[in-house]
């Protein structure tokens, strides 16, 4: 038994700790910074003042982690985000491929307690800043309320991954709430701000269960009454479903004209309102007999904020960054959601609930953008990085913000390890050590490459057993009818081969097939704006194999081949899946304001054209070609550079199918002193991996290497791996090995998907 005598007053219980890097925000973009910082050996503090991690991705709020892919309803081909995101999303799709968010906060939890350099910090509170001079904050403080205990910690380096930017607020950082006018910043979707507002507002999702029997609802009394008469999207099929719940009611956005940091109380209690009204109208109207077994299981307690402060920092992403995809001396992320602006009357507001609007492609990101100019030790990163207001409607979203925390991550180690500050690194041999770092560790950073000669792998010979040759994608026994576009996107390079495909004429007369090449006008990009050279082919009733002879050269890049609309034929489909190698589809993505086309109105600076996009597993069969000459695609050469993804070229090596047992073998002239080999499997980058809510229909990417092993020269075994599923695999020894060859051997991951990898980084 404790007894404790009264006294005058009484402290707090006061814990003091040093880090090299204090991170505030336990979101997606805290998450990979800290993780990031924390394997670059940076003694890193993640301070989260809710009691999970994960932000808007968290059971609390419980929407889907989302960026350059859109729901994969967008133009940018293979562009979910690398390293530390990636390597989440893979993992939660193993585990939780239904989606189901309390296991995602497991997930995020596990990744941050692996790792030994982050002391993690939940449910704590940051309540002040101290600081050492006008330009650097020396600590933060904070408050548990769970433990009653204040939290003193001190850092060299600070980044604020808070969505309200708390840090950057107290330390006395320059900031913007709002919209910039359209002359500041030249941007000519800049909204009219008294018709349309400034700010974004906030959400509050519900999800319903099916319980097998008649479930009565009665609305709470706060409840909205008669919602139907205040919010029109009750009457518009796009916005409301009785099959939607969760992240489908995104719409339910209140707070646009309010403060959306003072007023959040009074935003949640509103959209409380509104979600407990609606739940009633879908429930009470009559107009939705198919809900009468269903009950409302949970409703959000924290309100998924979209915009609040954005802090001002060395560069100033705009419009024009988006659309243009203009790239920088300093880039080392990239985003690629669409602009993607709602009205500040958010549910109320009369009208299309948001205007999307994408660019042809994915648009790199700036260091610049991530560091304050006013205090030299402090990052901004995830939705106050520094950006307009029109341009964070591509930014905010969290995909976006975790990889640009990856990238402060890397940058904070490289400003520990050559004692300078955080605006030094952006250029000269700083920033190019940033980005290698960055690349190496499976970041991708758009149109760039950066090959060390002097590398270990630069310097080996390397030999394969086989390497893909494409002659054919075997015929299956399915059928793509061609109600919509659809089109095979390969890289080519040089002459055009014939190509072969099977068509089945379902009508009694002869049919018109037009058959287009196509390519983007950038070379990187995947918007097949450009009709390169086109024909016509009668196709006579029943089934046939017809041949295509463009007789053309063309330059290396991606290519369309493009069979367009007729409702009475259809085109054979294939088993086979290939890396690098896939079809596309031009039809419509309401999610994402996919109509088959953008036609943006003029003035506004946004591009028109058209949508391209893969449909999801099961669906989205290749289509069934033969190549005369075979397509050379996948040559062992592209194991030496560091683009883990399709880009321009596969840049994967794809052994044949025929090869019972596919070898890539390293060897040196003199044996190698080799510490870790990094290698990189095709986990299809294409894929968007939601999160939540979705579901998907393999909790393995059907082109993921599972089983290989690694030999030396006379075949002892060095490292075996029977389970693998994860994009990038690191095999560390504990004591270096010494060798002249290294031996990889990999297993076909199916009799009908050969086995591919992008690279191979031996340090």
């Amino acid at each position: 038994m404790k007894i404790v005598e009264s006294c005058n007053s009484r402290t707090l219980n006061l814990i003091n700790k040093d880090y090299d890097l204090v991170v505030v925000g336990g979101g997606m973009s805290g998450i990979c910074c800290a993780i990031a910082a924390a394997r670059q050996g940076v003694k890193t503090a993640l301070v989260q003042a809710r009691p999970v991690l994960g932000g808007n991705a968290s059971s609390e709020v419980r929407l889907w982690v989302l960026g350059a892919t859109s729901h994969m309803g967008n133009n940018n081909r293979w562009s979910r985000e690398g390293w530390i995101l990636d390597e989440i999303l893979v993992e939660n799709t193993y585990r939780n491929k239904d989606g189901n968010p309390v296991l995602f906060d497991m997930v995020l939890l596990d990744k941050v307690l692996a790792e030994k350099n982050i002391d993690l910090y939940l449910n704590t509170i940051v309540t002040g800043i101290s600081k050492n001079g006008n330009r650097y904050v020396s600590e933060v403080s904070a408050f548990n309320p769970q433990n009653s205990t204040e939290y003193l910690l001190r850092g060299k380096f600070f980044a604020d991954c808070s969505g309200d930017g708390i840090v950057a607020y107290l330390a006395g950082a320059s900031f913007r709430m709002g919209a910039e006018d359209k002359e500041e910043y030249n941007e000519l979707f800049a909204p009219d701000k008294k018709q349309y507002g400034e700010l974004l507002g906030h959400s509050i999702f519900f999800y319903m269960k099916d319980t097998g029997q008649p479930i009565r609802y009665k609305a709470p009394d706060f409840a909205l009454k008669n919602p139907e008469r205040y919010i029109t999207k009750l009457q518009v099929d796009e916005y409301t479903n009785p099959k939607h719940h969760g992240c489908k009611y995104w719409w339910i956005e209140y707070g646009g004209r309010l403060d959306t940091v003072y007023d959040t109380e009074k935003i949640k209690y509103e959209l409380w309102k509104v979600v407990y009204g609606v739940w009633d109208y879908l429930k009470n109207s009559g107009n939705y007999p198919e809900l009468e077994n269903y009950t409302l299981e949970w409703v959000g307690l924290v309100p998924g904020k979209r915009e609040s402060r954005r802090f001002i920092g060395h560069y100033m992403l705009s419009q024009q960054d988006i659309i243009h995809q203009e790239s920088h001396y300093d880039d080392v992320a990239y985003g690629g959601w669409s602009i993607d602006l709602h009205p500040a009357d958010g549910v109320y507001a009369v009208g299309k609930a948001c205007n999307q609007w994408h660019s042809k492609g994915i648009y790199p990101i700036p260091l610049r953008c991530y560091i304050s100019t006013d205090i030299d030790n402090l990052f901004i990163c995830g939705r106050i990085m520094s950006a307009t207001h029109v341009a964070q409607g591509s930014t905010r979203v969290m995909c976006t913000a975790a990889h640009g925390g990856q990238a402060v991550g890397v940058t904070i180690a490289t400003c520990l390890k050559e004692n300078c500050l955080p605006i030094e690194c952006c250029k000269g041999s700083r920033i190019t050590l940033i980005q290698k770092i960055l690349l190496e560790n499976g970041q991708y950073i758009p149109m760039l490459n950066i090959n060390d000669s002097e590398s270990i792998v630069a310097k080996a010979d390397i030999t394969v057993s086989s390497e893909l040759m494409v002659s054919e994608l075997p015929l299956g026994n399915t059928f793509c009818s061609l109600t919509d576009p659809v089109a095979m996107l390969f890289p080519l390079y040089g002459k055009v081969p014939q190509i072969g495909f099977w068509v089945n004429n379902k009508n009694t007369r002869t049919e018109l097939l037009l058959v287009q090449l196509r390519k983007s006008i950038k070379v990187q990009n995947f918007t097949p704006d450009t009709i390169v050279t086109e024909k016509v082919y009668e196709c006579q009733p029943g089934l046939h194999n017809m041949q295509i002879d463009f007789g053309i050269e063309v330059g290396e890049q991606y290519y369309f081949l493009c069979f367009m609309k007729n409702d009475f034929l259809e085109i054979a489909e294939s088993e086979m899946l290939l890396t690098g190698i896939m079809p596309v589809y031009n039809y419509q993505n309401p999610a994402v304001s996919n109509y088959g086309k953008q036609c943006a109105p003029e003035g506004i600076g946004i591009d028109s054209f058209e949508f391209w996009c893969p449909k999801r597993r099961p669906q989205g069969k290749n289509l069934a070609l033969s190549f005369s000459p075979a397509l050379k695609a996948f040559d062992k050469e592209y194991l030496r550079n560091m683009t883990q993804r399709p880009v321009i070229r596969t840049n994967a090596w794809v052994a044949d199918l025929s090869d019972a047992s596919p070898c890539i073998e390293l060897s040196w002239l003199k044996p190698m002193q080799i510490h870790s080999i990094r290698l990189f499997f095709d986990t299809n980058a294409d894929l968007a991996l939601e999160n939540v809510q979705m579901g998907h229909y393999d909790a393995i990417v059907p082109t993921c290497v599972r089983k290989y092993q690694i030999t030396d020269k006379q075949g002892n075994i060095i490292y075996s791996k029977y389970d693998n599923y994860q994009t990038i695999n690191d095999i560390n020894f504990s004591i270096p090995i010494e060798v002249d060859t290294v031996k990889i051997y990999l297993e076909h991951p199916f009799s009908n998907i050969p086995a591919a990898l992008f690279g191979i980084i031996i340090f």
